[in-house]
């Protein structure tokens, strides 16, 4: 496994854990509002071998809790169930960020108990799915097919959606709420620029417009949480 990128420590990342971040390269989808854009088209210099990155956590047993494993989309490696193996028998506790276009290795992932949290991105409202996520021609099925893996595997998860003012209405978060419909945590995530975001004349949703978006998906699942506000 090629690492692109690692936070040493997080308290936030893993919720209620201390952590490190490992950044795993490529993506499948081409969000225009992407934050880490130089890792989804390959141009982000790989900085660390698997073998430098298991020798760094295996000084720090005790210190960590877990490692969260973010991208791009961890689920186009094929490897990926074995590198979380690894973890897992180390002793850390593992968390997976993914868009969910890969069920057939979520179900893997699930299925041989190789995370203890999955963070799955929840783009749009089923109407505007693709054209959030910058992929033409999306099916649906297979985000539909997470959901229902991961609602159903027993573990802690969260559904997110990254706000963007320009992309986001307050119906789409009626359409979200009916695609997780009856999910224990939801969270929406202001968006922030950056310079490597893909797009420019995006920004981020006003505090209002996200309280009232919160109160929208509330009607549908158990709980909602707000997150990038001051």
């Amino acid at each position: 496994m090629k690492i692109y990128g690692l936070q040493k420590m997080t308290l936030l990342d893993f919720p209620g854990k201390v952590a490190c971040t490992v950044f795993l390269g490529l993506c499948d989808f081409r969000c225009p509002f992407c934050h880490n854009f130089e890792l989804v088209d390959g141009t982000a210099p790989v900085l660390y071998s698997e073998e430098e990155f298991f020798s760094y956590v295996s000084k720090r047993k005790g210190l960590l809790d877990g490692v969260a494993i973010t991208g791009g989309e961890p689920c186009i490696h094929k490897d990926l169930p074995e590198f979380m193996k690894k973890i897992k028998d180390m002793g850390f506790l593992v968390k997976l960020d993914t868009n969910g276009n890969h069920p057939d290795v979520l179900k893997e992932i699930l299925d041989r108990e190789l995370a203890d949290y999955v963070a799955m991105d929840i783009k749009n409202s089923p109407e505007k799915y693709a054209m959030t996520a910058g992929l033409e021609g999306l099916d649906l099925a297979n985000i539909k097919k997470s959901v229902s893996l991961i609602m159903s595997s027993g573990i802690d998860y969260e559904f997110r959606t990254t706000v963007v003012n320009e992309l986001h209405s307050g119906e789409d978060f009626a359409g979200i709420g009916h695609l997780i419909q009856g999910a224990r945590k939801y969270v929406l995530q202001n968006f922030t620029d950056r310079d490597t975001v893909p797009f420019d004349g995006l920004s981020p949703a006003s505090g209002e417009d996200l309280e009232a978006f919160a109160w929208e998906a509330g009607r549908f699942v158990e709980s909602v949480e707000i997150r990038g506000v001051d």
